[in-house]
């Protein structure tokens, strides 16, 4: 039977188009609260024995997890065949590890939740620090959609002569990965300590690069602040202004008005999360993930 992608509140955009992208149904769910604060879920779509696949990004967290697992498990009672998870942004990745005692170790935690009410995942460049990969941690089959080539393509569209820029030595290789991919050279800020509280940030070789357009690149923007001290470095060394470019547009409250006070010439992110930022569109990346799984299912 054909599958069913039914989008969460705020996600029915990216859900149609994936729908077209599977061909599958476009399914439709009511969520609302009632006075009290509690979630009702109806399922508006016929879902006995189809794949369900719903579409939820998971920023913000916590008011959306409680509909999306009433909503996995009603789709269950009525007889779905499976029932997928496209999460194009996946939290609770920072917490990976007791820090402090006594503290909870979000990411693992949220892993069995997720893992308890879906069949599958599919999600973009979650944020992997200490943890190697998704399957260290979720109990179902996952797929991670790298989106590094999407926003390769789009600065080697958009942008005359980038340089792409890192903050620091720890960013060289994702820099470097995407720089490769756009054919476009790449450059690291140096940091020169004089003391605990003195620090001297560079741009090396800035003769050479000074008729080349900076791109500040990074997966998640969350409060901004590092690309925010990058602008003004760059601005002091009297490069162009740069271009900002996103994987997933959290933004913090303030911190997108901060950002553009910060000065880039631009500001582009995926839609993985929706936002007015959003100018490179993910959904044949996660359509393609979601295909395999959806058929093995």
């Amino acid at each position: 039977m054909t599958p069913v992608v039914i989008g969460l509140p705020g996600n029915e955009a990216l859900a149609a188009r994936l729908a077209a992208l599977l061909s599958a149904e476009e399914g439709k769910a009511e969520c609302r609260r009632f006075p009290d604060g509690e979630s009702y879920v109806r399922l508006l779509s016929d879902v006995a024995g189809r794949s369900v696949v719903l579409v939820e990004t998971l920023d913000r967290p916590d008011p959306k997890f409680l509909p999306l697992s009433f909503a996995a498990s009603t789709a269950r009672e009525l007889g779905a065949r499976s029932v997928g998870l496209i999460a194009p942004y996946l939290a609770y990745m920072r917490q990976d590890r007791r820090f402090h005692s006594g503290e909870a170790i979000g990411s693992k935690i949220f892993a069995r939740h997720v893992s308890g009410i879906a069949d599958w995942l599919v999600t973009i460049d979650p944020h992997l620090h200490r943890i190697g990969s998704l399957p260290a941690i979720y109990a179902i089959p996952t797929r991670n959609a790298h989106a590094s080539p999407l926003l390769a393509r789009w600065i080697g569209r958009e942008v005359e002569r980038p340089l792409l820029v890192g903050p620091d030595a720890e960013s060289a290789q994702w820099v470097a990965a995407v720089a490769d991919a756009a054919g476009a050279p790449f450059i690291v800020l140096e940091k020169h300590r004089r003391g605990d509280s003195d620090v001297e940030v560079s741009v090396p070789e800035i003769a050479r690069w000074r008729d080349h357009t900076p791109v500040l690149v990074d997966d998640i923007i969350a409060t901004a602040r590092t690309m925010i001290v990058m602008l003004g470095h760059l601005r002091s060394a009297g490069m162009k202004p740069a271009v900002c470019v996103g994987v997933h547009a959290v933004f913090a409250s303030g911190a997108y008005e901060a950002l553009r006070a910060a000065g880039p010439s631009r500001i582009v992110t995926t839609n993985t999360i929706a936002h007015e930022t959003n100018g490179i569109d993910v959904a044949p990346l996660l359509a393609e993930a979601a295909a395999a799984l959806i058929d093995a299912g």
